[in-house]
């Protein structure tokens, strides 16, 4: 996270590991809001769809390859779907109920429009190719409608062109990419002259009653099919009811149930079926502060955002995406083997190397836009507990789960590293430029070991706790003897620091501790980290340099919860879901004033809210 969240205000930073500032100049094109969008998905890509009906962010035809729609980073060249009513409306939209479809009522003075919006899914599930549709039905009277097309230059990487003979077929090319427009009913297509690349659009009209559709496939260095325009539009009833299938799997009743269900669907948009990992969040370099520096690429897979999806949708009886994520994090890891890496590539490779797209101006101008994370190569102990974590929830939570023999054999040497590398200084969870002895880090070792004690009086893998159990013993001593400040009343981010760090609110969940030295140290964070409402700058210093970090607040909520403080956890938990947007969903970060920053939608904010329901559920 730091590196995927920044770098602390004091020490010396890396200058490998943190790109240059660059803030918005007074001629810069402003951005539309990161709260004003919803998310799309059909398990490979995410598109985001702005409250004006622009889909100004879509990578083709994977999440993590470059985005040909990428205006919510470059307004000028970044490229975009548009469409909308040309007289002045007002718009009204919400998910069809338990699906990941966008509906949007647009209200002219002349009639009324209702748009469905998908990345649609085949009848055997995803489709082979990427397909985006866009299904336009007339409601009342008659509405004007202007659509257009205008792929970008993908951070100047690309530039789209379409010739002659692809204008009839309404194909644009872009490098290795192909992208076939498909229409019905929505106008002639006419070339568009004031776009940066070669793009078409039309008008047309609806009336009551009328059916159009305009979509778009996309397939890279291979044949593109190009589906019929009615098909299209039926494809979207098709997803609904595939997203309903989906949905009655989900098996959460409690409080907060349209919250975490919304959350689940959320997750579910970020999980890149191919290869089961899931993508820490939809976007790259969405600023955490308005004055640049910390803007990242988070479309890799981190294994401590899998660890908390895994013990959700474990809970959730979803046993084909615990299963598929598992098996995807042990193949990587078994690949890169002997070194856990903190995450990967959505294909399981290890690659976070970083490229600053230097004539890319960013969200509002605040750069850089960045590909990569350099964060990949720091150590960070805390990674230990969330594979454990992983396993632990795997095999307790669900019945049928056996870990094969290979996998028993691999996490038994793990857990021995763990001995041998505990007392070693890392980058702790945020990412930081500075190794120093972090207490959650060590609080992670504890949990490593204390599952892997668990597995192993299980059966699951090999039996070492002769070995295990006096080296978790010898790290609950190191942490009550150096993280522990009586004066401060909490846990502490280093030894002999002051500052506070919410992470070690994680450890109450994990077993860590559940008793009075967590429950002080709540109200330590509050008192200094706290800005009403449950929210929360992560650690010591982050008030001054960046936004609230809306994990932390329902990571506090759930620590409330597990000392037994459930009443309070219940209050902050009801302000707390009002930070989702209209659609119900979440960003990394939050302003004072409830504006979102940071890439989006964000896996970790979803998690942690999922999680906090459930404690209060469970402990209530």
């Amino acid at each position: 996270m730091s590196a995927r969240s920044g770098s602390r205000t004091s020490g010396a930073g890396s200058a490998d590991a943190t790109p240059s500032s660059r803030t918005p100049s007074s001629t810069t094109p402003s951005s539309a809001p990161i709260e004003d969008h919803a998310a799309l998905g059909d398990g490979r890509t995410v598109a985001l769809v702005d409250r004006h009906g622009t889909i100004d962010w879509l990578p083709l035809p994977g999440l993590d390859d470059a985005p040909v729609f990428a205006r919510l980073l470059d307004e000028q060249n970044g490229g975009c779907i548009e469409l909308a009513p040309v007289a002045e409306h007002t718009m009204t939209r919400r998910y069809v109920p338990d699906t990941n479809v966008l509906e949007t009522r647009y209200e002219t003075e002349h009639g009324v429009v209702r748009v469905r919006d998908a990345l649609v899914t085949g009848v055997a599930g995803r489709l082979p190719w990427a397909e985006l549709v866009r299904r336009i039905e007339g409601v009342e009277g008659r509405v004007v409608m202007q659509w257009r097309v205008a792929p970008g230059i993908a951070f100047g990487t690309r530039s789209p062109w379409i010739d002659s003979g692809d204008a009839e077929r309404g194909v644009i090319r872009a490098g290795d990419l192909t992208i076939g427009i498909v229409t019905g009913n929505v106008g002639t297509p006419d070339p568009v002259d004031d776009s940066p690349t070669d793009a078409v659009g039309a008008r047309f009209r609806t009336s009551p009653g009328s059916v159009h559709v305009l979509g778009l496939s996309a397939t890279d260095d291979e044949p593109l099919h190009q589906p019929d325009p009615l098909r299209a539009g039926e494809a979207i009833d098709r997803t609904i009811a595939a997203w309903r299938t989906w949905s009655k799997e989900f098996g959460y009743d409690g409080p907060w149930r349209d919250a975490v269900q919304r959350s689940a669907l959320a997750l579910k948009l970020l999980i890149h079926s191919p290869s089961g990992a899931i993508a820490a969040a939809a976007t790259t370099s969405l600023p955490e502060r308005d004055a640049g520096d910390k803007n990242w690429d988070y479309r890799f897979a981190w294994v401590r955002d899998l660890a908390y999806t895994v013990g959700a949708l474990v809970q959730f009886g979803l046993r084909e995406e615990t299963h598929a994520a598992l098996s995807w994090l042990l193949r990587s890891i078994k690949a890169s083997a002997p070194d856990l890496h903190i995450f990967y590539r959505l294909d399981g490779r290890v690659d976070g190397e970083v490229t600053e797209h230097e004539d890319t101006a960013g969200w509002n101008g605040i750069g850089p836009v960045v590909t990569g994370n350099p964060a990949g190569a720091q150590l960070q102990l805390g990674v230990y507990g969330d594979l454990f974590g992983i396993v632990r929830s795997y095999i307790a939570e669900a019945e049928g789960n056996v870990l094969d023999v290979a996998t028993g054999e691999l996490l038994a040497d793990i857990a021995d590293r763990v001995c041998d590398r505990w007392r070693s200084r890392d980058s702790g969870m945020w990412e930081l430029p500075e190794t120093r002895h972090y207490v959650s880090s060590k609080m992670g070792c504890w949990q490593a070991l204390d599952a892997a004690i668990d597995l192993a009086a299980r059966g699951q893998i090999i039996d070492r706790r002769d070995r295990w159990e006096p080296e978790r013993e010898r790290i609950r001593s190191w942490i009550d003897e150096n993280g522990w400040d009586e004066r401060r009343g909490a846990y502490t981010m280093w030894p002999g620091s002051s500052e506070l760090d919410v992470s070690v609110l994680l450890h109450a969940p994990s077993g860590f501790d559940r008793g009075e030295r967590m429950s002080r140290t709540i109200d330590a964070i509050d008192a200094e980290l706290g800005a009403g409402g449950g929210r929360l700058w992560r650690y010591t210093g982050m008030r001054e340099e960046e936004h609230l970090f809306v994990a932390c607040g329902f990571w506090a909520t759930a620590a409330l919860a597990c000392v037994g403080r459930v009443p309070e956890a219940r209050e902050r938990m009801d302000s707390l879901v009002g930070d989702a947007n209209d659609v119900g969903l979440l960003a990394e970060m939050v302003t004072v004033d409830g504006a979102f920053r940071g890439n989006f939608p964000q896996a970790l904010s979803h998690l942690a809210l999922i999680d906090a329901a459930i404690k209060i559920r469970d402990l209530g």
